[in-house]
């Protein structure tokens, strides 16, 4: 890590999430009683935050072992990893890594030959299977945390190559729906801001692609005053965006004309030189997908003369007729980059689901066929009911007659 001296920050920070995040501390005083995990080693690659930091505890706290690395070089901060080193968690993240020391740290949690994953983008996993298939034998399964890195497992499933079960835990609804949607579209307006101090209303702002992260960044942009441009590929999201409220134009119209371009997408090069080139001066690109692909970098290297250090997050690169393109967050993600990432109080769903996720693989993991699988219909619910019982918010219960119409099918006009 980069400096142990700043755990004291780290434990404030933590402290600061654990107190809104109720849900994921009632699976820890649970997980604490039961010892539930005992006999684990959980190899972790994510975002090392506050938010992480209170799952990571609470694995510990079930009686885990817990070796952990980053899942983004810029992500890491910096006092949380010191905090967590002290709190008897095996750390390997720091912030500004390079590309060799961020598979360093990786091959150093997978040194500790983990019976259980959990990934954020697939990293850990995809190394298990390209250099240290001979792990895979010791572990029972696995989580993955994001769209992206679901993306690249149910390939692996496809071509028959995935070799041990994983749990899709970003497709669970208590992490899709909110997670997704309401924390990356507050997290990534927010890191844009951070970055830049730039006014939103009145802005063309370009959202490429039109998911669940994509929809909340519109949400977000437009409740700023910004004229949101929706880019799709696929009918039905662009359909949705159009019903919505929300321009959609292909990313050819949409870059003659947006003053800040934000790609959630998981796809790569989705921002491209013919893009570029007809671009405003002064337009700004951000990504808000997992990996760097997604502007391609290599192409605004190639139309630039010069490139610069203008504020913290953002370079300038000067093109060949003088205009001016600004980057933020070196093209990685700019909510966990350039501000905090997602708000504690959506994190407290999405990691309480990888919590449940790991206990159910302890109990399970052996009688599953490698495969990409849902989050149980049980911890989906159980994540709600709890999330909405620390909000004070009671719902209805469904009568004996009204639960036996449902299941019944005599009953008609």
């Amino acid at each position: 890590m980069k400096d142990e001296g700043l755990a004291e920050d780290g434990f404030r920070k933590i402290e600061w999430a654990e107190k809104r995040m109720p849900v994921l501390m009632e699976i820890r005083k649970r997980f604490k009683e039961s010892r539930c995990l005992e006999g684990l080693t959980i190899g972790a690659c994510l975002h090392v935050t506050k938010e992480t930091a209170v799952l990571v505890k609470t694995l510990k706290a079930g009686g885990a072992e817990v070796w952990l690395c980053g899942s983004n070089p810029l992500s890491t901060q910096d006092e949380v990893a010191a905090a967590l080193a002290k709190e008897g968690i095996h750390v390997f993240a720091w912030r500004g890594e390079t590309t060799d020391e961020y598979y360093w740290c990786i091959n150093k949690v997978l040194d500790a030959k983990p019976t259980i994953t959990l990934d954020d983008g697939a990293d850990l996993i995809s190394t298990i299977h390209a250099k240290r298939r001979e792990l895979a034998g010791g572990i029972v399964g696995g989580c993955e945390e994001t769209t992206t890195g679901v993306l690249r497992l149910r390939a692996l499933a496809r071509e028959g190559k995935l070799l041990y079960p994983i749990i899709a835990v970003n497709e669970a609804r208590t992490k899709w729906d909110f997670d997704n949607v309401y924390g990356t579209g507050q997290s990534t307006i927010d890191g844009i801001l951070r970055a830049t101090n730039v006014l939103l209303a009145g802005k063309k702002f370009v959202v490429a692609g039109y998911g669940h992260c994509g929809r909340g960044i519109a949400m977000r942009a437009r409740g700023m005053g910004a004229h949101v441009i929706v880019t799709e590929v696929d009918p039905v999201k662009a359909l949705r965006a159009l019903m919505d409220g929300f321009e959609v134009m292909p990313m050819s119209e949409a870059a003659k004309v947006g003053d800040i371009f934000v790609t959630a997408t998981g796809n790569k090069d989705v921002i491209r030189k013919e893009h570029m080139e007809v671009m405003k001066d002064g337009a700004i690109l951000a990504n808000a997908g997992h990996f760097n692909v997604e502007i391609s970098l290599p192409d605004l290297e190639s139309i630039s003369v010069s490139k610069r250090k203008i504020r913290e997050n953002v370079e300038e690169y000067t093109l060949k007729d003088g205009r001016k393109l600004y980057l933020l967050a070196e093209g990685r993600l700019v909510n966990l980059v350039a501000a905090e990432g997602h708000p504690s109080e959506v994190m407290d769903m999405s990691f309480s689901n990888q919590a449940l996720s790991v206990k159910y693989l302890k109990e399970k993991g052996k009688e599953l066929p490698p495969d990409v699988y849902p989050v149980p219909d049980e911890v989906d619910y159980e994540v709600a009911r709890l999330k909405l019982k620390t909000l004070n918010v009671r719902i209805d219960e469904l009568t004996p007659e009204q639960k036996k119409y449902l299941e019944s099918w005599e009953v008609g006009t």
